[in-house]
Formats: structure tokens, C-alpha cells, sequence
């Protein structure tokens, strides 16, 4: 079983980019899409075989997540069940007979860190909705984490080390998520690979591989053996993300 995440950085954008034609390349069971930055119904995108699930912000070109799959779910939540942060349609929830898949698009700490105190709220709740799902089934999260969680996961650890993304602080609770039971998958297979995912338009950035891994698929530790591969397209252009995978039996 094959599962696609990226962060499409407006879905519209990106399909005028060429969105389609990857995503019938990469024929994928489950296709999640952080940021699409739009509502539903504002572009009719549908594809043979897929039914699609759209959580959409409040406020308009703005954030957004949506899954296509090939597999119909036993039941879909939207959200985390919190008001404080289920206005930005930073989650969906598949619930599948063997495990569940969560689509989540964590929210930026911000320039100046002026949203890391909301972010620090948002990881302790997010987490405690992982582990309250992983209590019934193994769960699969994949998105836009929007942390690098060692320095081997961006270029410039040491000048990046208190800006959004590589506090101290989101790193610390992406810790904190894998010692309760979860494993990053990519880093998991591939401990020393410096790979990655996202790359600032500004500078050239993506030219010179001046990046940071950012999107992941994380699962319950109890999937790991059906785990067959992890995988990050940096091949593949249209965002300023590129597609990650992951190959579960």
C-alpha cells in the first residue's frame, strides 16, 4: 500500500503547475495534501476511483489539508475536537479497518515566534489525539510537521537554531511524541540520509540544496515491521515541498 504526502502550497497554483499528471504518476492508495489554501468547490478536481475529504480554514486561501483514497474509510472526523484549533482545517481523520491515517498540517511558529506559545498548546493536544486513536488502532500521521527535528534534517542548524521549525522547544515535543510510542519513519530506515523536503523560494534555496526536512509519515511503533519503505521526492517540483511516501504491507 502506497501513501503520498505534500504540502501542495495552494492547490491551484500547484495544479496549474502540473498537479494532475503527478498525481496519476505516483499512484497512490492514499494522497494527502497540506496547505491547499482553498475552499471546497472552488476547483473541481476529482480523480477515477478516489473519493476526496476537504477540511478547509475559516478564512479564505488559507492553510486547508485534503486526502483522495482509493479505499473507502469506516468513518472521517475533521479536526482535533478542540475549538481553539479546529478553525484552520489543519486535520483530517481516516479511520480504516486496521489502523487510522491522520492528515495534519501543524500550524508555523511564525517570524519572531510570535505564535510558539499557540504551537506549544497545539502539540499537547495534538498529541493527546494521537495517543487517545493509537489507544484503539496504530495510527499513521503524515504532513507538514513544520519541524526539523535533528540537524541532520536542515542545512544550517547552527544559524537556524531560534527560528520556527528548529526551536528548542518544537523540537523538544517532537521527542516527546516518538517516546510515546510513535517512530519517524524516513529516519527510522534511513538514520544517516540527509535528505530534504522543503526549500525557501527566497535565495536559490532549492538550487542549492539549502533545505529542511519538514514532512513526514510517522506511525504507532507497532507498524514497523509491516513497514517496507520510506521515501522523499525531491525530484518532484510544483511547491515549495516536495512529496514524501511511504510504502506499508
Amino acid at each position: 500500500m502506497k501513501l503520498i504526502s505534500w504540502n501542495v502550497n495552494g492547490l491551484r497554483a500547484c495544479q496549474g503547475k502540473g498537479f494532475s499528471d503527478i498525481f496519476r504518476q505516483m499512484d497512490a492508495d492514499f494522497f494527502c495534501l497540506q496547505e491547499t489554501k482553498m475552499q471546497q468547490g472552488q476547483m473541481d478536481l476529482q480523480f477515477e476511483g478516489y473519493q476526496s475529504y476537504w477540511n478547509s480554514a475559516d478564512k479564505k486561501g488559507y492553510s486547508g489539508t485534503a486526502i483522495f483514497t482509493r479505499h473507502e474509510p469506516l468513518s472521517v472526523a475533521y479536526g482535533i475536537g478542540i475549538d481553539e484549533h479546529d478553525h484552520e482545517g489543519r486535520v483530517i481523520t481516516l479511520e480504516m479497518s486496521q489502523f487510522y491515517l491522520v492528515n495534519v498540517y501543524t500550524p508555523n511558529s511564525q517570524d519572531g515566534l510570535r505564535r510558539l506559545d499557540y504551537r506549544m498548546r497545539w502539540e499537547d493536544d495534538f498529541q493527546n489525539y494521537l495517543q487517545q486513536l493509537d489507544a484503539k488502532k496504530p495510527v499513521i500521521v503524515c504532513g507538514d510537521m513544520n519541524v526539523a527535528h535533528q540537524k541532520i534534517d536542515l542545512k544550517n542548524p547552527k544559524t537556524n537554531r531560534r527560528n520556527a521549525g528548529f526551536t528548542d522547544e518544537e523540537r523538544e515535543k517532537f521527542t516527546a511524541l516518538l517516546s510515546k510510542g510513535f517512530i519517524d519513519t524516513f529516519r527510522t530506515l534511513y538514520p544517516e540520509q540527509v535528505t530534504y523536503s522543503w526549500w525557501s523560494y527566497r535565495f536559490r534555496a532549492r538550487e542549492k540544496n539549502t533545505g529542511w526536512r519538514i514532512d513526514y509519515f510517522v506511525t504507532s511503533q507497532r507498524l514497523l515491521e509491516h513497514i517496507k519503505d520510506a521515501k522523499i521526492h525531491t525530484e518532484i517540483m510544483g511547491s515549495d515541498h516536495c512529496p514524501v511516501e511511504l510504502i506499508i504491507k
